[in-house]
């Protein structure tokens, strides 16, 4: 994952991933304008491990987290020293996620996410879908649905790591870990839906669990 090199900057040819517009509009009688980008909207889960009482997250190198830790100057020069910015600036954990572009139900999305990130097969039956909210909604505003969903070792598969050219490695937290994540002074190398997405577990799931460790409620204090 951290066998970087060869980085360099072009612009932007047409993609079907991302698409740049300028939107023009008037706004109490004013004309303005603001420029946006069109993508997919997606689906991202939180797996949790009830055999084992670990949450189950993805580690994969974020390009664009990678350039926003460059400084401007390096950015201007034919290749960046790879040296000097190495890989790990740029890797990110995160919940299981991807982008919505199949003719399929968002849960049969999440599940089929689930399988090739983490390795699970989770019936859709155990996929409870929590909320939906809107993401980058300074240039984006990309619909995204979050899932919560608990699995077991049974449902381990020898797949995980993503497809094709993707590589993840997949990472299991416990819950004090993820209370000292998102009480981190940062800088996090998480999004925003994800640690929104921790929060939301730490307050309605984690107490069912936190015995196992030994602990009591939210104060991790020993029992």
């Amino acid at each position: 994952m951290e066998d970087l090199k060869d980085v360099y900057l072009t612009p932007l040819p047409e993609s079907q991933y991302v698409k740049p517009f300028r939107l023009h509009y008037t706004q109490n009688g004013k004309q303005k304008n603001w420029d946006l980008l069109e993508v997919h909207d997606s689906v991202a889960v939180i797996v949790f491990n009830v055999t084992r009482k670990v949450m189950i997250f993805v580690k994969q190198f974020r390009p664009a987290i990678y350039y926003n830790n460059v400084h401007p100057k390096d950015r201007q020069s034919d290749q960046i020293d790879t040296n000097k910015y190495p890989a790990s600036l740029g890797i990110a954990l995160e919940m299981c996620a991807g982008i919505i572009d199949k003719n399929k139900s968002v849960e049969e999305i999440a599940q089929e996410e689930v399988l090739e990130e983490c390795g699970y097969n989770v019936p859709l039956k155990k996929l409870q879908r929590i909320t939906s909210y809107r993401s980058g909604v300074g240039v984006q505003g990309a619909l995204q649905t979050f899932f919560y969903c608990e699995v077991t070792d049974e449902m381990k598969t020898e797949q995980g790591g993503g497809v094709d050219d993707e590589i993840i490695e997949v990472v299991e937290k416990t819950i004090p870990e993820i209370e000292a994540l998102v009480t981190s002074p940062g800088p996090i190398s998480s999004p925003p839906s994800c640690l929104f997405a921790l929060m939301w577990f730490l307050h309605y799931k984690a107490d069912q669990f936190r015995k196992s460790y030994g602990l009591y409620c939210s104060d991790c204090k020993k029992v």
